[in-house]
């Protein structure tokens, strides 16, 4: 999970050098990459969570495949969030706020700004994208099988994968 926060939070930051990410959005990002920090050698896996590849391409689905992205950020933000500590009671003094929020209220309170940023991003920009959309729902299901297919073959290859792994190890093992 922070893993895939870390590697988040550095994809957001390597777009900072265009327009897009406001500066205070950039800040929260930062804040909130001190308190979901990995190791270097994690952080730098080659491994990222979204790849890039997929942005390669006609627009059209450049645009469904950021859609799904800001769907699972959207659930991954909403997982982080429901992972904290319950929020603590809001103290007053003389009728204000007090001045300092604890770690956990302030890293809820990032994490509530990032993902309402998200939120406005799909909902402004993502509109024919939305899964209400019966145009998509209709090549969704007709794109279905070969998502499948391929989603079942993945999967099968990394089994065979860590399987033959297993076995050259006992192998190894046994000769040793």
């Amino acid at each position: 999970m922070v893993r895939v926060v870390c590697i988040f939070m550095w994809l957001s930051v390597c777009q900072v050098s265009g327009a897009f990410i406001p500066n205070e959005l950039n800040r929260t990002l930062q804040n909130l990459m001190q308190h979901y920090k990995i190791s270097n050698q994690d952080f730098f896996n080659q491994k990222p969570v979204f790849p890039r590849e997929p942005l390669k391409g006609n627009a059209e689905l450049k645009m469904v495949y950021m859609y799904g992205v800001l769907e699972e950020y959207e659930k991954l933000l909403g997982h982080m969030l429901k992972q904290l500590p319950t929020p603590s009671p809001q103290l007053a003094t003389s009728g204000t706020r007090t001045a300092s929020l604890s770690s956990s209220d302030e890293i809820r309170s990032n994490l509530m700004k990032v993902l309402s940023k998200m939120q406005e991003l799909k909902r402004n920009n993502y509109k024919e994208q939305a899964v209400g959309n019966f145009k998509v729902q209709s090549k969704a299901l007709s794109e279905l099988t070969w998502i499948y297919e391929e989603a079942s073959s993945l999967a099968d290859d990394k089994r065979r994968r860590r399987r033959r792994r297993r076995q050259t190890r006992i192998r190894l093992h046994q000769q040793a």
